[in-house]
Order: C-alpha cells, then sequence, then structure tokens
C-alpha cells in the first residue's frame, strides 16, 4: 500500500464519503495507500500537522464509542481541533426540538466547520446533511443503511493480514439484515473479486436487492445457514452482533440473538489461517476464549480506524501532507 500520487490526492479535495457505492478500485487503493502513510507517521511518532487550523464537526446522535472517538483522535492527530455533538437519546439536532430541520441545522454547523462527521440512526441522514453542506460530510453510519468508513477499516485490516483481497472468500455472518458495516463492506470486496458466503438465520438474511445487486455485477455469493460449512473454506469470518435497537418487537431479537456463536469449538475446524473480524461491540456472538485464536483481528481491526480515517479526513479536505 504506497501513498497515493499527487493527482489522486487532488482527486478527493472536497469529496462526501456517503456510500461505499461510490468508490472505484483506484479510489479505495489510494485511501489504503494514505492510511498506511498515516500509520506509519504515527508509529515513527511524527507530529503531524496537515489538518492545522481546520475544524471538524462531530455530529453523533446515536451511541458511539470508538467510531466517535477514532474520528476525534484522528483530527486531533493531524493537527486540527473538534466540536462534537452527542445526543444519543435522539436522531435529530437539538434545534429541531424547536422545529428547525435537519437541513437548516447542518447549513448552520457546515459554517463552523472545515469537515462534518455524522452518524445517525436514520437512515438517509448523511444524504440530507450533503446536501446542505458545502464542506465534506462523512458518513458515520446511518440507521440499518451504510457505514463506508467501517468498511474501510475492515479492508486495511484484511490488506494488512493477507496481503492481498483477491480472490479471498469471506464468509459474512449474523446479522446480515440490519447490518450497516455488511451492507457497504460486500461492495468493496466485489471490487476485489471474492466469493462471498453469507451464513445466517432465515430471519436476518441480507436484503434480496443487495444479494441480486452483486450477482448482477459477477460476485459469486453463496447463502446458508451453517455457520460450520462456512469456517470450513472461509479466508476470512466477519462476525456481526444481532442488533437490539433494530428490532421494533423484542421478542422476535430473543428469538435469534444466539443462534450465531463462534467459539473455541467452532474455530477448530476452520480453514488455516483465517481471520476473525467483528466491527465490535460484541456481546456474546464471540466467546472471549477465541480471543487467543491468532486469527482475531477484531481489537487490531478496531484500532485500524485510527489511520483509515485520518486518510479520509486529509483527503476530503485537500490536507494530506
Amino acid at each position: 500500500m504506497k501513498k497515493p500520487s499527487p493527482e489522486q490526492i487532488k482527486a478527493f479535495e472536497g469529496k462526501d464519503v456517503l456510500t461505499a457505492r461510490q468508490f472505484s478500485l483506484e479510489e479505495l487503493n489510494a485511501i489504503m495507500g494514505t492510511a498506511a502513510h498515516y500509520e506509519q507517521a504515527l508509529a515513527e511518532k511524527r507530529i503531524i500537522k496537515d489538518m492545522e487550523g481546520k475544524v471538524m464537526a462531530s455530529l453523533f446522535y446515536e451511541p458511539s464509542t470508538r467510531t466517535r472517538l477514532s474520528f476525534e483522535t484522528a483530527m486531533l492527530r493531524l493537527g486540527g481541533s473538534v466540536i462534537t455533538v452527542a445526543e444519543s437519546a435522539t436522531n435529530q439536532i437539538s434545534s429541531t426540538a424547536k422545529g428547525e430541520t435537519l437541513h437548516d441545522g447542518i447549513t448552520v454547523i457546515d459554517g463552523y466547520a472545515d469537515v462534518i462527521v455524522i452518524r445517525s440512526p436514520q437512515t438517509g441522514a448523511a444524504d440530507i446533511a450533503a446536501q446542505a453542506a458545502k464542506h465534506p460530510i462523512i458518513n458515520a453510519g446511518d440507521g440499518a443503511g451504510q457505514h463506508p468508513t467501517q468498511a474501510l477499516l475492515d479492508i486495511y485490516t484484511i490488506l494488512k493480514a493477507k496481503g492481498s483481497a483477491e480472490g479471498l472468500k469471506v464468509a459474512l455472518v449474523g446479522d446480515l439484515k440490519f447490518g450497516r458495516t455488511v451492507h457497504s463492506l460486500v461492495d468493496f470486496l466485489a471490487l476485489y473479486g471474492c466469493d462471498l458466503i453469507l451464513a445466517s438465520p432465515d430471519q436476518l438474511k441480507m436484503p434480496e436487492d443487495i444479494v441480486a445487486s452483486l450477482r448482477d455485477r459477477g460476485v459469486k455469493v453463496e447463502e446458508t445457514n451453517s455457520l460450520q460449512d462456512a469456517v470450513k473454506v472461509a479466508d476470512v469470518l466477519y462476525v456481526t452482533r444481532v442488533q437490539r435497537e433494530r428490532f421494533p418487537d423484542p421478542s422476535e431479537y430473543e428469538k435469534v440473538k444466539d443462534l450465531f456463536i463462534v467459539d473455541e469449538e467452532l474455530i477448530r475446524g476452520c480453514k488455516e489461517g483465517m481471520i476473525i473480524l467483528h466491527p465490535l461491540p460484541r456481546v456474546n456472538e464471540i466467546t472471549v476464549g477465541v480471543d487467543k485464536y491468532p486469527g482475531a483481528l477484531y481489537f487490531e481491526q478496531a484500532y485500524n480506524g485510527l489511520y483509515v480515517r485520518m486518510a479520509l479526513l486529509a483527503l476530503t479536505t485537500g490536507s494530506v501532507g
């Protein structure tokens, strides 16, 4: 993963990051190279001033620890500043309680910042923000829609572990219906020509329109209810939690929450060299005993979010040094 050319860097300036589908393979590789550049800079304990004098607005209207803190840390590591709104109990900017629209709220905040990062339980909120703002909008998760920055750090982790993502067999496991991380990740995996195994209970299958779109693009997709069969052939096991907050009926959540568990016994039957990823937080879908498995990379995966988000902030604001 090499740092992109000045021309490739310039092409990102002013762009929004809303969905995984918007990126070409060349753009994806440019992001990966920029992330590697910043990872090396931090490893060498360099002081980075690429975003000095710039401000990031961090707007989180849904509970978040890793995503919010990694974005805010990324901006600080780049030498910039952060202004924050965090209202986990609502999907609206506080001023909307007074009747203001999301569009108008973003228009005002856009005057304070050079880049806006937004997470909302409302699918499509990032698109509304992008229509209102003149500065770049980065989607940090919108309802059951997209989570492109998580998918980018997932790819970065795979590339670091495997050297390449070309032709890998990737098993996506658990909540594929509501899991916005996998909705984004499959678009990137398609660019690398990966074969996909979608392992989930029937109630949590990947939405049919996403599966159809993948197959239309020539991606080999297998759907299964067997977690055991999936781990026998997968190079990458991507595990998701069943998201209680997405279920309108709590009783339906209780029926499916423990159907797919990755434990030490399951891992003993896995393909040699398989790595395990998880966007976190985990509940009980991966047992603590699995943490000792050499291919369990989910905590490293979370750390990689810092480098990828540094790359996105610097690229979209034209600040890569």
